[in-house]
């Protein structure tokens, strides 16, 4: 049965001092892996700190499980040593590809929904979970271009990805929302679809809609239109950690916990009624 830790937030430099100073009312942090990956520090010391108080999850942007370029040995070595260090609840990154020979793109770019990707990633995706000792955490990215060979919707490629690896997802709501826009499917249809039972964590986070599209900036508030699926989402999948993602413009540490706040209330609301229908 996976963790249920409840509403967390990133772990970010400008609240370093606010989070050990005041322990505030959060359920768990997420890191960004790579930014903790080197050896000693003061992002490696304030992390051990917190993690005496605080579960933490790991979350990496650049292994580009997607890619057609090896695998990064020294790369997952250092996952799986900053794994034994920190022992986080569950370790994931992005279901993409982020470079090509050997250049890092610094860019989540989207994968062919066809069957010889689908192939492809499960078996990287059980090479990767074979060598860190962990079952693998992906995540939708948001997306702004698409290809002609694709043979499967989105949510239909991250559900054949993940049963035939065997790992779970990181469902980000936010992602869906973006990506329904720029490509003009039904957001709700892809909710309906993702396999509940290997949804470990959700993502909530803000963007910049340019009217004809849609970039995933994370530099915004949660907009309504991502409160209104969130709802959805809770509705169809029930309680699942969920956290607020913010990566630029960062406010200071109480309006993310007032964003947090809103979550909870969305959740208990929605189990609130389920319930009470259930008992009627």
């Amino acid at each position: 049965m996976m963790s249920n830790l409840g509403f967390g937030l990133g772990l970010r430099q400008p609240h370093y001092t606010d989070i050990l100073e005041t322990r505030p009312d959060v359920g768990w942090f997420e890191i960004i892996s790579e930014n903790y990956m080197e050896a000693g520090g003061q992002p490696l010391s304030i992390l051990d700190r917190v993690r005496e108080d605080y579960p933490i999850v790991m979350h990496g942007v650049s292994m580009s499980i997607g890619g057609s370029d090896p695998l990064n040995e020294d790369y997952l070595q250092k996952i799986k040593d900053l794994i034994a260090r920190i022992e986080p609840e569950w370790y994931s990154d992005h279901l993409c590809w982020t470079g090509l020979n050997g250049t890092n793109m610094h860019d989540l770019l989207p994968l062919p929904y066809t069957v010889e990707a689908v192939n492809h990633v499960a078996e990287r995706i059980s090479r990767v979970q074979d060598f860190i000792g962990r079952r693998l955490t992906l995540e939708n990215v948001s997306s702004y271009v698409s290809y002609d060979c694709s043979e499967m919707a989105e949510w239909e490629f991250l559900a054949e990805v993940t049963d035939r690896a065997d790992c779970d997802i990181l469902l980000d709501v936010n992602n869906v929302y973006v990506s329904a826009y720029n490509h003009e499917f039904d957001a709700r249809a892809y909710i309906d679809a993702v396999p509940a039972s290997r949804v470990r964590q959700i993502h909530l986070a803000g963007h910049d809609n340019n009217g004809t599209h849609i970039i995933d900036t994370h530099d915004h508030p949660v907009c309504e239109d991502v409160w209104d699926l969130y709802e959805y989402t809770v509705g169809k999948l029930g309680a699942v950690p969920t956290m607020i993602e913010r990566d630029a413009n960062i406010p200071p540490l109480p309006e993310l916990l007032a964003e947090l706040d809103r979550a909870r209330k969305i959740e208990a609301a929605v189990l609130a009624k389920q319930a009470g229908e259930n008992a009627a």
